[in-house]
């Protein structure tokens, strides 16, 4: 057994990785991100609740003069953002087993894939706004680019987020706090792309 059993002792990689290991209770910065994410939970709950309500209320869905939304591109690069959980879920493992370089290049891979989608997304989220707008597009234009606003704001903090982390792995290697810091991230992307899946088929309900 290995004589180092407390996070402060951890002063290597692998020592921090075997600490994270040996963890029984979750880290406190994984619990904090546990709650943020409860409470961003509520947030689009109700986001994607007003929209259903609103549509509800409204004999056409979107109003006259407003096209249907477009499915295949959304949807697809929706599904692309999923599969950038897989290299988070294998960062998060790599920096468990104290390798601070395959951490990072798993980092960087789903960074790029999350690059991509919101690039898309803001191309798309611009030709809406130059058809409709949320004042001329009524109840429907408000829920509709508040509801992608948001989503979006919250894929680019997650990116933020992926760029903190590998320039610390980069200039300073894994420590105990950047393999909790690994950890807590990728339940942050776990949660954004499945609200961002939530969100998308929200959006593209009215042509599903």
């Amino acid at each position: 057994m290995s004589a180092i059993s407390r996070s402060m002792e951890a002063t290597s990689a692998r020592a921090a990785g075997m600490v994270a290991r040996n963890r029984i209770a979750l880290p406190n910065g994984v619990w904090a991100m546990l709650m943020l994410i409860c409470t961003e939970s509520m947030l689009f709950g109700g986001l994607i609740g007003s929209y259903f309500y609103l549509s509800s209320q409204n004999a056409h869905w979107p109003p006259p003069g407003i096209e249907a939304p477009s499915v295949p591109l959304p949807l697809a690069i929706t599904c692309v953002l999923l599969l950038s959980a897989i290299p988070m879920f294998l960062a998060g493992k790599a920096a468990r087993q104290g390798r601070p370089g395959l951490t990072g290049a798993f980092v960087l891979s789903a960074f790029l894939v999350q690059a991509g989608y919101l690039t898309v997304q803001i191309v798309l989220f611009r030709h809406d706004y130059l058809k409709f707008t949320p004042v001329d597009g009524g109840s429907y234009g408000s829920i509709y680019f508040t509801m992608l606003a948001a989503d979006h704001a919250h894929v680019l903090i997650g990116l933020f987020l992926d760029v903190w982390l590998m320039a610390r792995i980069a200039m300073g290697g894994l420590t105990n706090y950047r393999v909790i810091a690994t950890r807590a991230i990728s339940w942050y992307w776990y949660f954004v792309v499945l609200v961002t899946l939530l969100v998308t088929l929200t959006q593209l309900s009215p042509s599903l």
